[in-house]
């Protein structure tokens, strides 16, 4: 029986973009399946008791740049640390993952390359045009899954995973959830990692 991992992310988030080639090579190597969750992250702090970025304390901005500082070395990923378009509105892109992951199309291939064009390339993944490229390279059929990425019913799928992620025990992105059992933050990946190895139980909250 195949062990699944559950994967809440929004694609704005630079910690989901350090871990996502970690945890696809992890999936891989433990024969493990992965459900794609994009998230509004405001909805899920909302939910949780989260902060966006400008409201939070002063000291935990600054550690927030000292991990990013830290994990871009770890990762020996090029993470640019003010991109030109941070903060922008990520749920055009974030639904067209929707989309790919309902319709069985390249949905890690394009999370791969729509965090390296906020977070490498300088690129604003609300754009439309931004988002339509990305297909193009994918050999995605860009028409249909922009429109539905658009849909009411799309959008209703969004919200709703929000829901799902709070109910989860998620509260940020990324978080990984494995038979019920929280990982949060990439810095988790390990942690995952060994857990899939030993195939022990969950551990639960006291």
């Amino acid at each position: 029986m195949t062990v699944t991992i559950d994967y809440y992310f929004t694609l704005i988030s630079p910690f989901a973009y350090l871990g996502h080639d970690v945890l696809l090579e992890i999936a891989e190597k433990r024969g493990a399946g992965i459900r794609y969750y994009p998230v509004n992250l405001g909805a899920v702090f909302s939910k949780t008791g989260g902060l966006p970025l400008p409201q939070r304390h002063p000291a935990r901005q600054a550690y927030r740049w000292l991990e990013l500082q830290r994990w871009r070395e770890v990762r020996e990923r090029p993470l640019n640390l003010r991109p030109a378009h941070f903060p922008t509105d990520p749920t055009l892109a974030d639904c067209t993952a929707i989309v790919l992951a309902q319709s069985g199309g390249r949905v890690a291939d394009f999370a791969h390359r729509a965090f390296r064009a906020c977070w490498e390339l300088d690129r604003d993944i609300a754009d439309e045009h931004v988002i339509s490229g990305i297909l193009d390279d994918l050999g995605e059929y860009k028409g249909n899954i922009l429109a539905s990425a658009r849909s009411e019913e799309v959008r209703s799928i969004y919200a709703d995973h929000a829901r799902q992620a709070s109910e989860a025990g998620a509260f940020g992105s990324p978080v990984y959830v494995l038979n019920g059992e929280v990982f949060w933050g990439q810095d988790r990946l390990d942690l995952l990692d060994q857990a899939l190895a030993s195939g022990r139980a969950p551990y639960r909250p006291l």
